[in-house]
């Protein structure tokens, strides 16, 4: 028989040394919240860091994500027969492929409005986790550390789960794609 593994917090393994993120949340409700790669014992081989900051996120950001982050991983959880976590204060692990998801949302939000937040977080629930671990990886490769806000990927994440508003009344809505699949504007006239 497998024997399970013994987890903390959200989903991370509780044994020393395993790669995880750690969501540094303050006491003080002014501070921000710091989320942070740690590599565990790959850490200083290979050039690898022991770990990394990947994103440090205003308080009011953070309370607009914490709870949508929370239910979502809460929820594959349970699935998965793995005891669920909460946010508190101090330090909080997070398993290795979550932590990534969380980066995904914490880079799409660090320059949203209060207005955005909402539409961010439900844009990000919509996605599968493997096309978050596809978007964490192409954006830490070029984009991962707390000062490239506004660089490449970085940026990219945030107009596209933010950009979900509704058209203004009397806004024309595009058209659905099936209208245009079987045509294309160069053989219109073949029809």
């Amino acid at each position: 028989m497998i024997e399970a593994l013994a987890t903390v917090d959200f989903g991370a393994p509780e044994k020393f040394g395993s790669h995880v993120f750690r969501v540094e949340i303050p006491a003080a409700r002014t501070e921000p919240v710091v989320i942070v790669e740690d590599y565990g014992y790959r850490g200083h081989e290979a050039g690898i860091p022991r770990d990394e900051e990947r994103v440090v996120l205003l308080r009011r950001s953070w309370s607009g994500i914490s709870d949508v982050a929370r239910r979502e991983f809460n929820d594959r959880l349970k699935s998965a027969k793995t005891a669920t976590g909460r946010w508190r204060t101090g330090t909080n692990l997070v398993d290795r492929l979550l932590g990534k998801e969380l980066c995904v949302l914490a880079w799409a939000v660090e320059t949203a409005t209060d207005e955005q937040l909402p539409v961010t977080c439900s844009r990000w629930a919509a996605l599968r986790p493997e096309e978050r671990w596809w978007l964490f990886s192409m954006t830490v490769a070029e984009a991962g550390l707390p000062e490239d806000t506004q660089r490449g990927w970085r940026r990219a994440l945030f107009h596209a789960l933010s950009d979900g508003e509704k058209p203004a009344p009397g806004r024309r809505r595009r058209r659905p794609v099936e209208d245009d699949l079987f045509r294309l504007p160069l053989f219109k006239d073949a029809e």
